[in-house]
This record gives C-alpha cells, sequence and structure tokens, in this order.
C-alpha cells in the first residue's frame, strides 16, 4: 500500500515528518511517498542516513503554512497538500496523510478528491479513548457551522466508519448537547434528535460533554464548533494532568516512593491518553482516504498516522458510507414526494 505524506506540514516540517516516516516504512507493509521540497527532504535523510526501500520523494513546489487561508489555497496549485492529493486522486497513493493546515486539507480535499454523492459536508472523525474502549467524535473542525442534514450524515459515516474500521457492531451513538433530555439544545440539535430516533441507528440520546471519555457510546456526533473546543480542552486537561502530577511527585519522599511503586500502570495510562498515539483524524465523506495529523505531531504521531492511514484505506469503509448516504437520500425524496 502506498501512503503520500506531506512533508512540510506541522509545525516541525520534514524534520520530523521524514523520522516518522522512517519509522513507518521500516514497521509496517507500507511504501510512503514524501511530498514537498526534494532538497529537505534528501537533507533529513542525510540526517537519519537512510537509502532503504519503501521511501520516495515526490516534489511539491510550494506548501501551505498553518497561518494561510483561503486565498494561498486556491493561488498554490502545487503546493505539497494539493499534489499529495492529486496522487490519491489518480491512483498513484491509496492515502494522504498531513500534519499541515487543516483547513487546506479539507479545503483541497473536497476540491481535489471530491465529495461522495450525496454527501453535503465532509466530517472531521477522530478516535478518543474511554473507559471501555474507543470513541469516534465527529466533527471536530472541518465544518463550524452545521446544519440538521449535515450532523445527520456524520451519524451515518461515523457509524459505518466504526463498524467497518474498528468491527463494532451496531455502533451507539450519541448527539453532543447541553442536556440528555430531547427538549434540550438549540432548534438544530432537536430536529437531529428527531431525525435520529426515528432512523434505524442506534441513537442513544443526548450526551454532554463528560460523556466524551465515559464509554457510553461508540459514536458522538456534534457541530465542528463544539468538537474541537471539547476536544482541544481535553488536551489541556491532560497535559495539565500530567504537569501537575509530575510536580506532586517530586514533592516529597514518601510521593516519590508511590511513583516508584505505581510507575508502570501509570505509564500506560498516559501512553493511551497521548494523542502521539492515535494518529490523526480521519476525515470521512470525501472520495479517498485522507488523514489529519496534529500540528504538534512528533515522529510517533507522524508514524501513528500513516498506520491509521493504512487501516483505513484497506477498510473500504467510503464505498459503504456512499451506499447508506445514497439510500438516505433516497428515503427523504420519496418523503418528500
Amino acid at each position: 500500500m502506498k501512503i503520500a505524506v506531506d512533508a512540510m506540514g506541522g509545525d516541525f516540517g520534514p524534520r520530523v515528518v521524514v523520522e516518522g516516516a522512517i519509522s513507518a516504512a521500516r514497521e509496517m507493509d507500507v511504501e510512503v511517498l514524501l511530498v514537498g521540497n526534494k532538497d529537505l527532504i534528501r537533507e533529513e535523510f542525510g540526517r537519519y542516513g537512510y537509502n532503504g526501500p519503501r521511501l520516495s520523494i515526490v516534489s511539491a513546489l510550494e506548501s501551505i503554512h498553518m497561518s494561510e487561508g483561503l486565498l494561498s489555497f486556491r493561488r498554490k496549485k502545487r503546493s505539497s497538500i494539493q499534489v499529495g492529493m492529486q496522487l490519491v486522486r489518480d491512483g498513484e497513493a491509496d492515502a494522504f496523510v498531513s500534519a499541515g493546515n487543516t483547513a487546506a486539507v479539507v479545503f483541497l480535499a473536497t476540491r481535489v478528491l471530491g465529495l461522495i454523492p450525496g454527501i453535503e459536508r465532509p466530517g472531521l472523525s477522530i478516535l478518543v479513548p474511554t473507559l471501555t474502549g474507543m470513541t469516534l467524535l465527529i466533527d471536530v473542525g472541518a465544518n463550524i457551522n452545521c446544519t440538521a442534514n449535515h450532523l445527520e450524515q456524520f451519524a451515518v459515516m461515523g457509524k459505518n466508519f466504526m463498524e467497518q474500521v474498528y468491527g463494532v457492531k451496531n455502533p451507539r451513538i450519541g448527539l453532543m448537547s447541553v442536556g440528555e433530555e430531547k427538549s434540550k439544545g438549540n432548534p438544530v440539535t432537536k430536529d437531529v434528535y428527531s431525525r435520529l430516533s426515528a432512523s434505524s441507528l442506534n441513537f442513544v440520546g443526548n450526551v454532554e460533554g463528560n460523556d466524551i471519555y465515559s464509554g457510553r457510546t461508540d459514536v458522538i456526533v456534534s457541530d465542528g464548533f463544539t468538537g474541537n473546543v471539547a476536544l482541544k480542552t481535553s488536551e489541556g486537561v491532560v497535559g495539565s494532568f500530567i504537569r501537575m502530577a509530575k510536580r506532586e511527585i517530586t514533592r516529597d519522599l514518601f510521593a516519590k516512593i508511590g511513583y516508584l511503586l505505581m510507575k508502570r500502570n501509570l505509564k500506560r495510562v498516559i501512553k493511551k491518553m497521548d494523542y502521539a498515539e492515535h494518529g490523526g483524524a480521519q476525515l470521512l465523506g470525501v472520495n479517498g482516504a485522507c488523514v489529519v495529523g496534529h500540528g504538534r505531531s512528533n515522529p510517533v504521531a507522524v508514524k501513528n498516522a500513516i498506520r491509521v492511514a493504512k487501516d483505513f484505506a484497506a477498510s473500504g469503509v467510503q464505498a459503504k458510507i456512499a451506499e447508506d448516504i445514497s439510500l438516505l437520500v433516497s428515503r427523504k425524496r420519496n418523503t418528500a414526494a
């Protein structure tokens, strides 16, 4: 399987991306196509002394920085993100990975790969660890303002992802709101609640922010604004907790002894909560497998994003999404008629 990777993406660019790609090429059954500035990528190859197989360079003369906007996305025709998307569109790569500008990835995926027929907006989804396993949160930033149609389609996409990629049968779907009662929420969430209740999905009702990590659901549907805030808040809480814990551990002798006794267990918990272990977010609803990594991705995160992209592409989930969205659209047309 061939995975195209944006070598210029993220806060650290080729220095981190190439190291992660080398690890992926060594450990996984994938070929990595690094897209970007050839000279900078070759320089990193030299740093790690790597000249083995399964890694190649695809030249891209431009890059899109994290702070750039729509004008740059349109103007830079040879950006590493656009070239990577074109490799997937043309069948030269099976998936694309970028830790770069999320808005650029979403815009260019929609423009270059195109949306699955019937899909109105793509949804950015990410797996989060829970007390019982994993939950898919969708959307986490691709769409700030969502309609009831968008959220309903996110539910269908999330259900298919958990079934096809993670083997969860009849996944439980929750709708992010400000209370569990069906009367809670804004007009859009109330409309979506009614739609999901009447659907064939395993809808368990509204969920709140504290349910994200509880394991109550397998999929949580949200607009991109709320989902992104919830995700970033969680990252901040986890990071602050780890720093506070380290400070307390070094406070006195008894704390140090307690840490030594619990060290192995604490490391497992911290690893489970580390974003780098989960790789990145899957962009659902476009005609191709696309994974968006964290801007602060380290080499471990890049390697795991490539693993996520490999599993995503191998699952064939996009075809199943297309099938279910087609049925949803047909039912709506028949009802309207």
